[in-house]
């Protein structure tokens, strides 16, 4: 928990970062920035999924459509909060010349995203009265 606090500190203080270890190569620091806005890019494209649930599937029963909207707009906020995290451990590790730290989100996303698909199958071919 500490090591967690300490990474949200280090989001918002990037002088920080740069004062541990030595400067990696900028490659890798740009390739991690790739990286780092790739998944901001998912987690914006879920959140877009979430209100286009929400706001363009008016005759689906209330449940479904609040509960999928939900589910896709939470799991875009923690791709948002998982990827500035994920690129402040990448940077600190290359820095320090550790192993790049490893992760069970994507596994974790991938599947509540698979949920969310199959429940809106279920949803299309059930009909969209509830």
């Amino acid at each position: 928990m500490i090591g967690f606090v300490r990474n949200v500190q280090l989001w918002f203080a990037p002088r920080d970062v740069d004062a541990e270890g030595t400067t990696p190569d900028y490659r890798f620091s740009l390739a991690n920035e790739r990286t780092f806005l790739a998944w901001l890019r998912t987690a914006l494209a879920l959140i877009g999924g979430g209100f286009a649930v929400d706001q363009f599937l008016p005759d689906l029963q209330w449940g479904w459509r609040v509960g999928l909207a939900l589910a896709l707009l939470a799991a875009g906020v923690l791709c948002s909060l998982r990827a500035v995290n994920h690129w402040v451990r990448c940077e600190m590790a290359m820095r320090k010349g550790e192993d790049l730290p490893v992760s069970r989100f994507p596994a974790v996303l991938s599947i509540v995203v698979a949920i969310v698909a199959v429940a809106m199958v279920v949803v299309v071919f059930a009909g969209w009265e509830g």
